[in-house]
């Protein structure tokens, strides 16, 4: 079989590699030289702890067990079993994390509610004060500026993959064909559309205008190295507000008694943060829903994010090396992981995954194998 995968995000690529590895030819186009949207954008948390029950958590448990197997494989993804902490303060918050590690499925996330004393013997660095913390042992990470080249790498060693930089696909000139800006035309048994937040031009002349997809955009921050180990990932109770794992009535009162300062909720925040491999940490973030997006980025996020980990780590924070925004593609779909159909004879779109891309890019891809019968 021979596929043409149109996108070298992670989605795109995990797609490539489902096909390479069950013995498909695959051609992989890519409009940038390198992808260059929120694949690279974003924390590389495999994010387990958030997930919605039912089709959301299946796919993220999945996709974690795939993330370890390649990561086993490509040492350079650099795939660590990190788990992640997020600190409590106080007992409105505390009844959140309560009533989640009270839920059926808690076993398989892994949660366990520890103390502070327990909390730092995982992670030394968190010398703030807090309440208490929720751990998650199935989070996990991986470096997200260059996990797709590293996938890519591997894939390269294969002569049933070719990649192709630079180009974007115009139009679909039949079944399972599509015609790039160069002028070639790619035949295949099937084509897969990975464009991530790229919902104009080809693609909405395939799907329609009410693609059931929204644009999210996003600020975030990487420091200089800490100077320590930060072993886990660490979240903040924020977080508690935007990840559907958490709905419960001890929400619903965290939420009325104790609002978001006033910079977060503007910027619908919460702390997400993750030490890459050379020391330095990863810190978001935002959500902005309405367009037209901001072309800046604006200080006062990152200033309530210096404040909320400084007050975590007891220590201030290293010197702020980068910060950026982006965006990416939520499929609005209610209990959809993402927007998966048909558009046209032998030509599949797949898009959506919202913040959900990084961790669940495998299984998203394993089920789209499946499906169509690769």
């Amino acid at each position: 079989m021979k596929v043409t995968v149109v996108g070298a995000g992670v989605v795109g690529t995990m797609h490539a590699w489902q096909a390479v590895r069950r013995g498909h030819q695959v051609v992989q186009i890519e409009r940038e030289a390198e992808a260059r949207g929120a694949s690279l954008r974003n924390f590389g948390q495999i994010w387990v702890s958030g997930r919605a029950g039912g089709e959301e958590l299946r796919a993220a448990l999945r996709a974690r067990e795939l993330w370890e197997e390649i990561g086993a494989r490509i040492p350079a993804l650099g795939f660590r079993a990190n788990g992640s902490l997020t600190p409590v303060r106080g007992p409105l918050e505390l009844a959140v994390a309560e009533a989640a590690v009270a839920r059926a499925d808690a076993a398989d996330r892994g949660y366990k509610l520890l103390g502070p004393g327990e909390a730092r013997a995982l992670n030394p660095a968190l010398r703030g004060d807090f309440t208490a913390a929720l751990h998650c042992e199935r989070d996990a990470a991986v470096e997200p500026r260059t996990a797709q080249l590293a996938l890519r790498a591997e894939l390269s060693k294969s002569p049933d993959y070719t990649f192709l930089p630079g180009r974007e696909v115009r139009e679909v000139t039949g079944p399972g064909t599509v015609r790039d800006d160069h002028g070639d035309v790619h035949r295949a048994d099937a084509v897969v559309l990975c464009t991530g937040a790229w919902l104009g031009g080809l693609v909405r002349e395939l799907a329609g205008p009410d693609l059931p997809v929204r644009r999210v955009r996003l600020q975030m921050m990487q420091t200089d190295p800490l100077g320590e180990p930060l072993p886990t990932s660490v979240a903040d109770a924020d977080s508690f507000r935007y990840y559907p794992a958490y709905a419960s009535p001890a929400l619903d009162e965290l939420n009325a008694r104790q609002p978001q300062p006033e910079t977060a909720a503007a910027h619908r925040m919460q702390l997400l943060m993750v030490q890459r491999a050379d020391g330095g940490l990863t810190i978001g973030d935002t959500h902005e829903y309405e367009h037209p997006f901001a072309f800046d980025t604006v200080e006062e996020p990152y200033e309530h994010l210096t404040g909320v980990v400084e007050s975590l780590l007891g220590r201030p924070l290293p010197r702020i090396r980068r910060r950026w925004a982006g965006v990416y593609a939520q499929c609005t779909e209610p209990g959809r992981v993402v927007h998966r159909r048909q558009v046209s004879e032998g030509v599949w779109l797949v898009t959506g995954p919202g913040g959900r891309g990084m961790t669940c890019a495998p299984a998203i891809a394993e089920t789209t194998a499946n499906e169509l019968g690769w």
